[in-house]
């Protein structure tokens, strides 16, 4: 499978492609797309980020390829790290108003890019802040349970580390997730906490002594205190300031912690570049896994944000939240999360009005409503060609009109297709190409290569195989951006004027 980062070259995004080569997440045979911004210091940084990892992991760097712009964006996961920061120094708030509406723009841009230019089965992993509403922007375009925000899952690996410092243990021997907003409004959920060799009455009493007797209804007005305190300590000693964070409980610092490492100009990347790469094991991997994450909801939570079930007193909840669930290679497919207690359900529901307000404002996602699973791929039902433009605009309105023609008036039907490259003659070139159609699903129905050029460089590959005309532009883009190859042409095998 091949990975693309948009942003690539920001702080996140950067530290994100460097732990994808450096952890071995990609084989060689696979693809690492870094994506930047034509015409922009981006554009000309992903060159240098791209020779930079091959200088440092050239013995098992995956191969690395350059885009620059939304439409050139190809791969099986896409990492979303672009847009505005927020500013790391000493009294600079984060807000959040500023960060929608900039980032809301540059989100719609790639998520309506992928939508009509992408084979219809990219997970899509948000990292760009706010991230719930990243996730609402892509959702509504590409389908809800093929996109995911990382937030919750680097505010519950950020928990677990704060539990075991308290407990004394390693961090993977403790459980438990994070849900709500990424931020101020993350929800500890202390009803999920697990801690290994603990049986439940040890467990209960471990909870009780971390929790120190309060409860999450109180925790906003510490933290709003907290940060109080620490500007005013950091300002004489960031050191001192750091010190006293280690003396509150576990879901304050929760909070406070990466708070003030931004306050102290240090800023996140590294954890959230981890966060995130873990999630992309996750998917690469093919197997299923428990993680908390941002998420478009439908109903899932059956009404419990208010501490009721769904039905006469109690309304199922629509839209962004951060909650545990399970992540496979097609995406999430359900939630995992029982009753829970009324501090934790009115906690996520605040927040998921927070998330709400900030989704509604920017003006980014077209509608309140996420798409629903009728329309998605792989379990959870759809065509398998991702048709449903997911934005109530027919798909074959928004592509090439040639789509008709080639597959004789049938969108969305498979038909026979040539395609033409031509490649460095060098080992590895053929390996590439046989890649990029078997990690999106398609079987060569002939292959010939042809004599090298007349510079003994480029030689001339012909396959033919069945695919519909959006998974054939996906092939199509992604054969063209190999290193190894010089061009690439795609036509009908049997077009309608030859028939």
């Amino acid at each position: 499978m091949d990975v693309a980062v948009v942003g690539a070259t920001g702080d996140v995004g950067r530290q994100v492609c460097t732990q994808i080569v450096e952890r071995r997440v990609l084989p060689p045979t696979a693809r690492l797309q870094l994506v930047g911004r034509a015409g922009g210091a981006s554009g000309r940084a992903v060159h240098g980020l791209r020779a930079d990892l091959v200088d440092a992991y050239d013995e098992h760097a995956p191969l690395l390829d350059v885009a620059h712009s939304p439409e050139d964006v190809t791969a099986d996961v896409i990492v979303v790290a672009a847009g505005l920061t927020p500013p790391a120094r000493t009294g600079a708030d984060p807000d959040r108003r500023v960060l929608a509406a900039t980032n809301g723009a540059v989100l719609a841009e790639y998520a309506d890019a992928i939508a009509r230019h992408g084979s219809g089965h990219e997970v899509v992993v948000v990292v760009t802040n706010p991230v719930e509403l990243g996730v609402a922007v892509m959702a509504e375009r590409l389908g809800r349970h093929r996109v995911l925000g990382m937030g919750a899952w680097l505010d519950t690996l950020r928990f677990r580390r704060e539990l075991a410092v308290e407990l004394g243990v390693r961090r993977h021997r403790v459980g438990g997730f994070v849900g709500g907003q990424h931020g101020e409004d993350a929800v500890p959920l202390w009803s999920t906490v697990r801690v290994s060799g603990l049986d439940a009455d040890e467990r209960a009493r471990a909870v009780a002594a971390l929790r120190r007797g309060r409860t999450l209804d109180a925790l906003p007005a510490e933290i709003a205190a907290a940060k109080d305190e620490l500007a005013r300590v950091a300002a004489a000693d960031m050191g001192a300031a750091f010190d006293l964070i280690d003396t509150w409980p576990a879901d304050l610092r929760l909070v406070t912690r990466p708070w003030m490492t931004h306050q102290s100009g240090a800023k996140t990347p590294a954890g959230t570049a981890s966060a995130t790469v873990d999630l992309l094991e996750v998917i690469l991997d093919g197997r299923e896994i428990v993680v908390a994450g941002q998420v478009a909801l439908d109903g899932e939570l059956d009404g419990r944000l208010d501490g009721t079930r769904s039905g006469p007193d109690g309304d199922p909840h629509r839209g962004v939240l951060g909650v545990p669930v399970v992540l496979g290679p097609g995406g999430w497919t359900r939630v995992l999360l029982d009753e829970l207690p009324d501090d934790e359900a009115r906690r996520l529901a605040q927040a998921a009005d927070g998330i709400a307000a900030t989704v509604a404002a920017s003006g980014s996602a077209r509608s309140a409503v996420p798409v629903p699973s009728a329309r998605l791929d792989g379990p959870q039902g759809g065509s398998g060609d991702g048709d449903d433009a997911g934005d109530g605009t027919d798909r074959a309105d928004r592509t090439d009109p040639r789509d008709r023609a080639a597959s004789g008036g049938v969108r969305g039907a498979e038909t026979s297709w040539v395609a033409t490259v031509h490649g460095l003659d060098q080992p590895g070139t053929l390996t590439a190409l046989t890649g990029v159609f078997s990690t999106r699903g398609v079987s060569f129905d002939s292959l010939a290569t042809g004599p090298v050029d007349g510079d003994g460089r480029a030689g001339r590959i012909v396959v033919t195989f069945r695919a519909t005309p959006r998974r054939t532009r996906a092939l199509e883009r992604a054969v063209r951006r190999l290193a190894t190859v010089r061009c690439v042409v795609v036509e009908p095998s049997d077009p309608p004027a030859r028939r």
